[in-house]
């Protein structure tokens, strides 16, 4: 099938690597109160019966052939998780996909660094508004664009970068391929781009340098200037992976990859989460599909995909492929205060912390795709009657949220870019809060 014009933009790298963040609407089951009475509710009932409009959702969409296959991930509390499964892991697979098959979570890694940020606030090795330039010196100067969209041209920063912005998306750091404007143009052009889509050539999707290792890619990345006075304004950025390059210096840890293995994979049990996925598991791993004209066609197969190969390092905004499993794992661990069984992995206080409005004082999100809502440790996070509630979403349709009051987290899993070419962002956490309603009026 040949690619026309129209579908080559809408294919285009700004479009596959946005992400599309959970909660509109969603974010309200934060509203929906007595979470143990929903829990046995839903305990009365089989797993399916329970979700009937979660299931309708996953069968919609596979029995369209809009995607291969989904997975929906629920559960509450300490208990084990539910799952709803439909399709394929590929269209041309004979495996049906599962709870242990592996996903892209793209920009879903943005709260699996965010809370292993927390993990060092807690240690006291990381403070929440210390500057970054104690950890990247070259952070220290930097510039701000006095028009982003169309120059580079730039004037002294007021403010220092710190943690906080990191975690914020207001550090006022571009977005390579992401960003419209002059600054993001500049990273892709020198190859800091912290993401892997393809091997194949597609056209419209522009081509940029490889990206370097982590310590060139920092040093790179403060060479061009801010798209905002860090502390300012909320703009979508790739802070997370420069917050990734952080932890590993602040913890002494041989790489980020290595800390999260050490601090989170193991004690949580996240035992098939990668950022190379390894050839003794490429059977497991889903196909990636570009969505044009409503067609699904391939752009990254299991057998030959780019995540089988080493990355330049991990990349804590969105290198992350994992199965639903271990991402449930994590939203347990968040769900029950840090603990894993009688395991304390975060501190209590570092986890209420991590899923609570963070946004430095004064910043607006109006007119953003979080409009409405706080930024936590890396996910959005609920506000007012909300609050408690925190997730994001990835650019191939993956979606995950927890609400720490009710105990309740819920996450649905499938492979399809640009995201906004489904609805499923807003529509799985839509679901949820109308399933939940069903069972608090049951």
């Amino acid at each position: 099938m040949t690619l026309h014009h129209h579908d080559a933009i809408a294919l285009s790298r700004r479009n596959l690597l946005r992400s599309s963040v959970l909660l509109g609407a969603g974010a309200a089951v934060g509203a929906l109160p007595f979470g143990s009475q929903l829990a046995h509710a839903a305990a009365a009932v089989g797993f399916e019966t329970r979700w009937p409009k979660v299931t309708a959702m996953l069968d919609k969409y596979v029995s369209q052939k809009k995607v291969a296959g989904m997975v929906a991930a629920l559960g509450w509390g300490e208990k084990d998780p539910g799952f709803i499964v439909r399709g394929k892991e590929a269209f041309d697979d004979p495996d049906s996909a599962g709870e242990n098959s592996l996903f892209r979570a793209y920009s879903q890694t943005k709260p699996v660094t965010g809370m292993a940020a927390m993990m060092l606030i807690d240690d006291r090795k990381l403070k929440l508004d210390q500057p970054v330039a104690d950890f990247i010196p070259e952070f220290a100067n930097m510039r701000v664009a006095i028009d982003p969209k169309n120059s580079l041209e730039s004037r002294p920063a007021q403010n220092q970068i710190t943690v906080r912005h990191l975690l914020t998306h207001t550090a006022g750091l571009g977005y390579a391929g992401v960003g419209k404007e002059k600054v993001s143009a500049e990273l892709l052009r020198l190859g800091v781009t912290p993401a892997v889509l393809t091997r194949m050539k597609i056209p419209g999707l522009p081509v940029s340098p490889p990206t370097p290792g982590p310590d060139e890619f920092v040093k790179l990345a403060a060479t061009v200037p801010l798209v905002s006075e860090p502390g300012t304004e909320w703009h979508y950025s790739m802070g997370l992976d420069v917050l990734g390059v952080v932890i590993q210096r602040a913890s002494g840890a041989k790489s980020f990859e290595a800390f999260l293995q050490e601090r989170m994979f193991d004690p949580i049990g996240m035992k098939s989460s990668y950022f190379q996925v390894p050839a003794s598991e490429v059977h497991r791993l889903t196909a990636n599909y570009g969505l044009m004209g409503g067609f699904p066609l391939p752009i990254d197969l299991s057998k030959n995909s780019i995540y089988l190969d080493r990355p330049a390092f991990a990349f804590g905004g969105s290198g992350l492929v994992c199965s639903p499993a271990d991402y449930d794992r994590f939203l347990k661990m968040i769900a029950n205060g840090g603990l894993v069984g009688t395991r304390r992995v975060m501190g209590a206080a570092s986890v209420a912390l991590g899923v609570s409005n963070l946004l430095p004082d004064g910043v607006e999100t109006k007119g953003t795709f979080i409009e409405g809502a706080g930024n936590g440790a890396g996910g959005r996070s609920g506000m007012g009657r909300d609050a408690g509630t925190f997730g994001w979403g990835g650019a191939a349709g993956t979606v995950g949220f927890v609400n720490v009051r009710m105990g309740l987290r819920a996450g649905v899993y499938t492979q399809y870019m640009p995201s906004e070419a489904l609805p499923i962002h807003a529509e799985f956490p839509q679901t949820v809060l109308a399933d939940l309603a069903a069972m608090r009026g049951a």
